[in-house]
């Protein structure tokens, strides 16, 4: 997959739900994928009794991934120069995520015309989970 910046538009945005009803199966899931076990993410005794948190929460990596599937799905994964995010609120069992990706610039470099995007996710509540920022090659 290729665009060109004739594919796409300054103010142009794409969004997805990522997940509806987050289950603690799909948080220990990742946790074996990642190998990240830190007891706040599986351990619901730990996350309440140690730490004093309501109970386990996701990974914010998890959230993260998530969210560049938006990302890779619209512009390829191989076209993908940047991206980074700010983790700026847990995400627990039973959020509903939806992500939105927006086209902030194009830009013509000396290596062709690069997408600059932000990414925002939020939960059900509409309260942010997660920003950031992406940048992406396009086709000349």
């Amino acid at each position: 997959m290729s665009l060109s910046p004739d594919d796409i538009k300054v103010g142009e945005t794409r969004e997805s739900v990522l997940v509806d009803d987050l289950k603690r199966t799909r948080i220990v899931q990742y946790a074996g994928a990642s190998g990240d076990f830190n007891p706040l993410h599986t351990d619901e005794r730990f996350a309440v009794e140690a730490a004093g948190y309501p109970g386990v929460f996701a990974h914010g990596m998890l959230t993260m991934g998530m969210t560049g599937r938006v990302l890779t799905d619209w512009v390829g994964p191989e076209a993908l120069l940047r991206y980074g995010v700010r983790f700026k609120a847990q995400v627990w069992p039973g959020d509903t995520l939806t992500a939105t990706v927006t086209v902030e610039s194009i830009e013509d470099t000396p290596a062709g015309p690069v997408a600059h995007f932000t990414v925002r996710t939020v939960n059900q509540d509409g309260a942010e989970v997660v920003t950031g920022t992406a940048a992406a090659r396009l086709e000349p």
